[in-house]
């Protein structure tokens, strides 16, 4: 078999999963870009562009040829991850001043959702892994990238419906909270970090909602604002509590081993980051930019060590492929 083969054949294997090296590579973008390495962050922005093309094309193509498969796949919860990627891509595109974009993927990001969320909500069990909480990971990017659209456009229904998926995302979480295997935080292999993502994700939604305040002063009245700020800090919270508890089993119960799953551990790492970052521009708290920009550049660290496990792995897969494939039957 050809090198060409071998890699068509190892992609061929990919799960949904993958997914999340989408969604971690975007939120770090966003993070450099709030934080001012603009440099940096448009590398990492072609970086994502590169994956979700792939992805997607990936989607289409399983749709067509593996309906099964792909049926399969769409009822199970990694499958928000396609929501999610396209939605933190369209809110870097939002912020490197690509509305139109945003505005589509924001479209397609919505289309998405309503067609995943019923299936994946039925296949829902008990004891889950950490990808039970992508469904509230999902429905609160749409809030943020319709918040950030909304706010760069001036339009007040944006505003709205992204106020609708904030409160619906954190109705997610709860109920995901009640499925979520507890053991995980000691046995997870990357994604049961998600714990802390989504609630990072709801702390963003939340900043931008009251960002879009300050293009419309009557966007909010004045009980809707300090509801909104007051959740707001309190999620803030406590995705500070749950990102100091899964750092303390990180370093208890060590899992150093590469697993695709460790992408939705690098993810919530910068969503946090995001997240000091943009409470800090919308409440006018510098310190929490200092925060931000120091739990950005640990996100940076975990990104380039799982890409580094992930080149490795992919190696040795596409290499384990090619010898199968010459071995004599």
């Amino acid at each position: 078999m050809s090198g060409t083969s071998a890699l068509c054949a190892w992609w061929a294997r990919r799960t949904p999963a993958a997914g999340a090296a989408v969604m971690a590579t975007g939120i770090v973008s966003v993070g450099l870009h709030l934080a001012g390495f603009e440099v940096l962050s448009r590398v990492l922005l072609a970086l994502t562009c590169a994956a979700w093309l792939g992805l997607a094309a990936d989607f289409v193509l399983r749709l067509l040829r593996e309906r099964d498969r792909w049926l399969a796949e769409a009822a199970s919860p990694t499958a928000f991850t396609a929501v999610a990627a396209t939605t933190v891509l369209g809110t870097r595109m939002s912020l490197l001043g690509g509305q139109w974009l945003a505005g589509v993927l924001l479209a397609l990001a919505a289309v998405l959702w309503l067609g995943l969320t019923l299936p994946v909500v039925r296949h829902w069990g008990r004891r889950m892994p950490g990808s039970v909480f992508l469904g509230s990971v999902a429905t609160e990017g749409i809030a943020v990238l319709g918040a950030v659209l909304a706010t760069a456009l001036k339009v007040a229904w944006l505003a709205h419906m992204a106020l609708v998926f904030f409160w619906l995302g954190l109705v997610f979480y709860v109920i995901a909270f009640r499925r979520f295997d507890r053991r995980q935080v000691r046995t997870g292999v990357g994604d049961h970090w998600i714990l802390s993502g989504a609630l990072a994700t709801s702390v963003v939604a939340g900043s931008k909602l009251i960002a879009a305040e300050d293009s419309d002063p009557y966007l909010w009245n004045r009980d809707d604002s300090g509801v909104l700020r007051t959740v707001t800090v309190a999620l803030l919270i406590l995705a500070s509590i749950c990102y100091c508890v899964l750092t303390a089993a990180e370093l208890r119960w060590p899992r150093t081993r590469y697993d695709v799953r460790r992408w939705a551990t690098v993810f919530p790492l910068g969503m946090t980051a995001v997240a000091a970052l943009s409470l800090a521009l919308a409440l006018g708290v510098p310190w929490l930019h200092g925060l931000g920009t120091v739990l950005l550049w640990i996100a940076v660290a975990a990104w380039c060590a799982v890409l580094v496990g992930a080149a490795r792995s992919a190696r040795e897969d596409i290499r384990s492929t090619g010898i199968r494939s010459t071995e004599p039957r």
